[in-house]
């Protein structure tokens, strides 16, 4: 879930204004928004949609981290609307669960559907698309369980993703997704390997976990067992799994099992992209963060020495309300204290219902200057991360015709074609800013 959430970054910071669009059941579009947990929720609701045989209907899957992921929705429906006049439009995801009313007055929309509905199979029966309430929006606070769902994986994508938690027990003051997802739930190990074993036997090579708040696995669990026993019990009892990432993590929550796993376990792609929000001390504080700057600096040190070929990117907000010159400049020196390569970065916006809206807000002219030399330097650390690996020879998963990704995440461009999905061994022969230029060497 790209956003600057308690750990709802995910691998892959997607721009909540740049929804991914896919057919899949016969006559059903999915438009999705954020992260990359809704992303697998589409594909959930694909299988669901399949097998119900519904057909005629467009689903915006929304995201509600920013109000400009929430007006991207509303723009999108209204077009989808104008270009399938005749089209059911079911609305759901965080920001349909959050204000449910605010889409149900739209005259485009058909049906809005809770985060926990959406899951259901019986939701989208015909006659329940149909028929009864155009708001089935239950209360995400009251359910205790995480369902349990099998995806053969994401249609269009090489590499596949796991849900294996949803909800978060923290309340960040920025931040609104809990209300969208309620509390914090965890998929037993036992569902998460078969998941995985699954998506191996159907080809996939590699699978990233993935979660609301991913470092929270376990609590509900009995004994309490931390993200690190899922992520050694995943790599030891699926064998075949050539290579396993996980999506933003909280940085003052790695286990030591988790830290074990990233030393030793070569099938486990050294990058992490860490929940950090911020780089000085007061706004950390005043954000409700359970971290300081020394923590997050101290963390990356320490993962550094242990696997040295580790990249790190993160989420930072700039003009959180409160923060002054130099509270932004130690944002800005946290890129180089933490040897960030890839940086997501949020313009703060406030968002109603959240403590932090009521704080003493940054002018907007100035939140937008400071976001853009946050972004600036960010392009400066990827430049420098690439062009550090120019000379090296590298596996990389193929996402799609000329791209392809190296295991510490670095994208890579490649002129020879080599089918999606396959993991190709190739000389890194130079970089262009964002990418690195690949020469396949071979098959791995």
């Amino acid at each position: 879930m790209s956003a600057p959430g308690p750990d709802n970054t995910t691998l892959e910071p997607a721009d909540p204004a740049a929804p991914a669009r896919e057919g899949g059941a016969e006559g059903v579009e999915i438009v999705t928004f954020g992260c990359r947990l809704n992303a697998w929720e589409s594909e959930v609701m694909r299988d669901h949609a399949r097998e119900a045989g519904l057909s005629g209907a467009i689903i915006i899957n929304t995201c509600a981290v920013t109000n400009e992921a929430v007006r991207q929705a509303r723009q999108t429906i209204r077009r989808m609307k104008r270009d399938n006049p005749a089209a059911q439009m079911i609305v759901t995801g965080c920001a349909a669960q959050i204000d449910p009313k605010r889409f149900a007055v739209m005259p485009e929309v058909d049906r809005v559907i809770g985060n926990a509905e959406k899951l259901k199979s019986d939701t989208f029966r015909a006659s329940a698309i149909s028929g009864g309430e155009t708001v089935s929006v239950g209360d995400i606070m009251a359910v205790k369980e995480i369902a349990g769902h099998l995806v053969d994986g994401l249609e269009g994508r090489a590499r596949a993703y796991v849900q294996v938690q949803t909800g978060c027990d923290h309340r960040c003051t920025f931040c609104i997704i809990p209300y969208g997802r309620g509390n914090a739930r965890s998929a037993p190990v036992g569902d998460v390997v078969d998941q995985v074993r699954r998506l191996v036997e159907t080809g996939h090579t590699e699978v990233v976990l993935t979660g609301v708040d991913m470092t929270s696995w376990g609590t509900d669990l009995p004994g309490t067992p931390k993200l690190g026993r899922l992520v050694k019990a995943v790599l030891k009892l699926v064998p075949d799994l050539k290579r396993l990432r996980l999506s933003s993590i909280d940085a003052i929550e790695i286990d030591d099992e988790l830290m074990d796993v990233i030393a030793r376990e070569e099938r486990f792609c050294p990058y992490l992209h860490l929940s950090l929000q911020a780089g000085d001390d007061m706004i950390l504080k005043r954000m409700k963060r359970r971290h300081l700057r020394s923590d997050a600096i101290a963390l990356t040190d320490q993962l550094k020495s242990l696997r040295p070929d580790i990249a790190f990117g993160a989420d930072l907000i700039a003009g959180f309300p409160t923060e002054t010159d130099g509270m932004f400049e130690n944002s800005l020196r946290l890129v180089d204290e933490c040897q960030l390569a890839y940086l997501h970065v949020f313009p703060y916006s406030p968002r109603p219902g959240t403590p932090a809206a009521r704080m003493p807000q940054v002018d907007g002219t100035i939140i937008k200057e400071r976001a853009r030399i946050l972004r600036e330097k960010g392009e400066a650390a990827l430049a420098a991360h690439l062009a550090a690996m120019v000379g090296t020879q590298e596996v990389l998963l193929v996402e799609k015709d000329g791209l392809a990704r190296a295991a510490n995440f670095a994208p890579a461009r490649m002129e020879s074609p080599a089918r999606p999905g396959a993991l190709v061994r190739a000389a890194i022969t130079g970089h262009d800013g964002t990418h690195l230029i690949a020469e396949p060497l071979e098959a791995a």
